[in-house]
């Protein structure tokens, strides 16, 4: 018999999926001494690995582990995350805010509370060029959806090779600061590891022309200073920013009353149980007969 303990905000249906399901040889425990197998939100078991003694495998129903792969958390287990369902949603994310902001909407929600009639001037998408800093599915995804929409994509990556045929160039990272003078849309969907923190920095903003500035990966990789800086030179027209180096946010920061930050609370992309479950009850079987995982993941790499 294998144990798992789910531990999530979304403890109630991930308990009745399981249920449901009724995988072979799978019985949900409440004992962290008998857990084999964990099906958990990474924040809320990271503090909590040490009580698992027996720990074999964690699945993730997050694509974001950087909670757990910190050097003095234990590593002595399998991890899996999430991928491939959260394209969609940040391209929703992402498509929604530019054309609220290029089409003036709150604007003219603003003026018709006013009973005010004014149109403004406003751009379209077509031959924007849109740089992707991640090209894994989120990224692909998004540079489909960007494609349709007439932009010109750039996509970034490690090793600089073209990761879909939607990706019209592709630099490495090295290049950074080549692609963000070409840039009307940046946008980071960079995973947190030792490599990513502060990569946007007072040197790379300063390579963009006003462009409009998203951040859905994570919120070390951007220098929180540098960008108000590059907001206040105009290197960067607004700022889009979903994740943070501290979540959540506190009060006092200055993004909050910043006018050319937009804040939402770490909600581009949320992993919806039906969805992640579909995921976990594959590698459930793959687990059962000691396969390899999908979406394992790399301790040293943090991915």
């Amino acid at each position: 018999m294998i144990k798992i303990k789910i531990v999530s905000r979304q403890q109630q249906r991930y308990v009745q999926l399981l249920t449901n399901a009724q995988l072979p040889l799978l019985k949900i425990t409440e004992d962290p001494q008998q857990a084999t197998v964990l099906l958990a939100d990474p924040p809320l078991i990271a503090p909590h690995l040490a009580k698992y003694p027996h720990l074999q495998w964690l699945q993730s129903t997050y694509a974001g582990i950087d909670t757990l792969i910190k050097p003095e958390i234990r590593q002595d287990y399998q991890l899996t995350n999430i991928r491939g369902i959260f394209g969609p949603l940040i391209a929703e994310y992402i498509l929604g805010h530019i054309l609220n902001h290029q089409r003036h909407l709150p604007q003219y929600k603003a003026q018709q509370l006013r009973s005010h009639w004014q149109s403004h001037p406003y751009q379209s998408m077509v031959g924007k060029t849109m740089v992707i800093i991640g090209t894994g599915t989120i990224g692909q995804h998004l540079a489909k959806v960007g494609t349709v929409l007439g932009c010109h994509i750039i996509g970034i990556n490690r090793s600089g090779i073209a990761a879909s045929a939607n990706f019209q160039q592709t630099y490495a990272i090295t290049d950074l600061n080549t692609s963000l003078t070409q840039a009307d849309y940046v946008i980071s969907i960079l995973p947190a590891t030792a490599d990513t923190d502060d990569l946007f920095d007072q040197d790379s903003f300063s390579h963009c022309k006003n462009a409009l500035f998203f951040n859905v990966g994570r919120g070390n990789a951007v220098n929180e200073q540098a960008l108000i800086m590059a907001l206040e030179q105009q290197y960067i027209a607004h700022a889009f920013i979903d994740v943070f180096k501290t979540e959540p946010l506190i009060p006092n920061h200055p993004f909050w009353i910043h006018p050319k930050i937009t804040i939402t609370p770490h909600i581009a992309a949320e992993s919806f149980p039906e969805q992640v479950f579909t995921i976990f009850k594959a590698n459930y079987f793959r687990f059962q007969k000691q396969q390899k995982l999908n979406y394992l993941i790399d301790f040293k790499r943090g991915y």
